[in-house]
């Protein structure tokens, strides 16, 4: 767990939960090439990556509570070694996946700078680059 610092009106710290959780939705992301063409534009992989690693998380959660597992280093290899806990894992990415792929909400607004923003960029760089 790496901590992020973040600045609002009262400074706290969150931590930025990616191992390994994060592993976990990424190999089964790239194992599976249905999932990959499910959330292959960025703004629909920001979301299937923000959703499945809260899902996957939270799962991983009530598993290790109805195994009542002693929480360790290694709880989650332990859960995923089991071949049922391990599919529904698998099939709780693929529905986060399936729920993205079929939300209209996601092709709208490509992310990043419009075309306007990046002209102001370029007329900027060249005032302070000069010419090249």
């Amino acid at each position: 767990m790496h901590p992020v610092r973040v600045t609002a009106p009262d400074d706290f710290w969150i931590p930025l939960v990616d191992e390994p959780i994060g592993t976990i939705v990424r190999e089964l992301q790239e194992g599976d090439a249905e999932v990959g063409a499910l959330v292959s534009s960025p703004r629909r992989l920001l979301a299937f990556r923000t959703f499945a690693y809260i899902r996957v998380g939270v799962l991983l959660g009530r598993l290790l509570v109805e195994e009542d597992l002693e929480p360790s280093e290694d709880w989650i290899a332990a859960l995923l070694r089991d071949p049922e806990h391990r599919a529904r894992v698998e099939r709780e990415v693929r529905a986060v996946a399936e729920e993205i792929a079929a939300d209209p909400r996601y092709d709208r607004d490509p992310i990043g700078p419009d075309e306007d923003a990046r002209a102001r960029f370029r007329e900027f760089a060249r005032r302070q680059l000069g010419p090249v």
